[in-house]
């Protein structure tokens, strides 16, 4: 029999911003002045971006383990280019992420070559990072000694 996690969130709106909560944790969710919102709260496709983030660390010191990779921390810097008008309605330009790119400074004794096994390995096993390599989106990823 299969183990399987089951994620939820529960949400409220008013206007632009989203409050969502999961657990005991709230997350709220806006957009700035100049798109109508309140900028109560990171936008939707910056909070993408940092749920990767996030995503990346977790997965990273999962494999750290397995690896018996000396893991001290890693500094994230991830940018991610879209063409706006495909949510503006525009058909023919998709209306999610082109290319992602991921800057990752990584606190550790480990060589630049147990680097890149850690960057495969947690790429390859990170749900955030393969979903969005599902949707086509242009990754490029670059993970270095800090």
């Amino acid at each position: 029999m299969e183990n399987k996690l089951t994620f939820h969130v529960a949400g409220n709106t008013k206007g632009m911003q989203t409050v969502v909560k999961s657990g005991n944790h709230t997350i709220t969710i806006d957009e700035p002045p100049t798109m109508g919102g309140q900028d109560t709260g990171a936008d939707p496709l910056t909070t993408l971006l940092s749920a990767l983030a996030g995503c990346e660390n977790v997965v990273a010191n999962v494999v750290a383990k397995e690896l018996n990779f000396d893991l001290q921390g890693i500094e994230f810097d991830i940018k991610g280019i879209l063409d706006p008008r495909g949510f503006m309605g525009d058909p023919n330009v998709r209306p999610y992420f082109e290319k992602v790119t991921i800057h990752a400074k990584v606190k550790t004794s480990e060589s630049q070559e147990r680097i890149n096994e850690l960057q495969r390995i947690t790429d390859s096993r990170c749900p955030v990072y393969t979903t969005l390599k599902a949707a086509n989106v242009e990754l490029e990823t670059n993970w270095t000694k800090a």
